[in-house]
């Protein structure tokens, strides 16, 4: 009897030390890891960034500084949660490797024009909105093209993989030959070689490629609503409280206007 008992405490211990394995493990090593305890102990904050939008996120290949509205919102988040704004790496993403990018934990937060939709949020959690934004066609001066009712099977448009602006153009321009491009500089170098007749993506982003070159223009006016929001891994409600403080702070000193300002050319409507 006494040896039954004994085994059958053994078997219960192992049982239980097992049991507190498996949740050890399961909090510890699942990447459920609190994102902003992760950057306070680790002391940087590694944002997602563009690298190729003019105005949000630019490399400058003679520098390799990377420069625009959403690098300066990624510093002041920085001097936030760490004090000081240089505690920041931006790692470069694109439309397409963004999210998946979040979710294996290789960035803190996704700031790259990305816009709110609730599909995403089926995958990420999202700041208040940060930016307006909306949706419009860019065309070589001259361009017969004047807005989406000019879009048939003859035309060519020109979008970024994994974007918003792609899904809605296939749906407001059904009859339109859709060409996707990996990221916003590869289509504007297309369109400028004449291999689309319009390029389509969020009028802010657009702007931008109207600045580096003037011979294009934005025409048609805005055909979606496109609210830029950040983007934090499922599971941190902390991190997206402290990123809404942020954008308050912002906005109620008068830092937000004047960064939009800097960067936009015009004030915030």
């Amino acid at each position: 009897m006494k040896k039954k008992l004994m085994k059958s405490f053994r078997w219960s211990a192992a049982f239980l030390a097992l049991i507190v394995l498996l949740v050890a493990s399961g909090c510890g090593g699942s990447g459920n890891t609190d994102t902003l305890e992760a950057i306070k102990k680790r002391g940087k904050l590694v944002a997602g960034v563009k690298y190729d939008t003019k105005l949000f996120g630019l490399q400058d290949p003679a520098t390799g500084n990377v420069e625009g509205f959403d690098i300066d919102i990624a510093k002041a988040l920085a001097k936030k949660i760490l004090g000081d704004e240089t505690k920041v790496e931006l790692k470069e993403v694109t439309s397409k490797t963004r999210i998946d990018m979040l979710k294996n934990g290789d960035i803190d937060i996704i700031i790259a024009t990305m816009t709110i939709t609730e599909e995403r949020k089926q995958q990420v959690d999202f700041s208040d909105v940060y930016f307006e934004a909306g949706q419009s066609l860019l065309v070589k001066k001259g361009s017969p093209i004047t807005g989406l009712e000019s879009l048939n099977k003859d035309t060519k448009v020109l979008t970024v993989k994994g974007s918003t602006s792609a899904q809605n153009i296939r749906e407001k321009a059904p009859d339109a030959v859709i060409l996707e491009f990996e990221n916003y500089q590869d289509a504007f170098t297309a369109l400028k070689a004449g291999q689309g007749d319009a390029l389509t993506t969020d009028n802010s982003i657009l702007l931008g490629m109207q600045q580096q070159d003037p011979s294009f223009e934005l025409v048609g006016g805005n055909f979606t609503d496109e609210p830029y929001g950040m983007a934090i891994k499922k599971g941190n409600p902390e991190f997206v409280k402290t990123v809404n403080e942020l954008l308050k702070e912002l906005k109620d000193s008068g830092e937000y206007n004047k960064l939009y300002e800097q960067w936009m050319g015009v004030k915030p409507e």
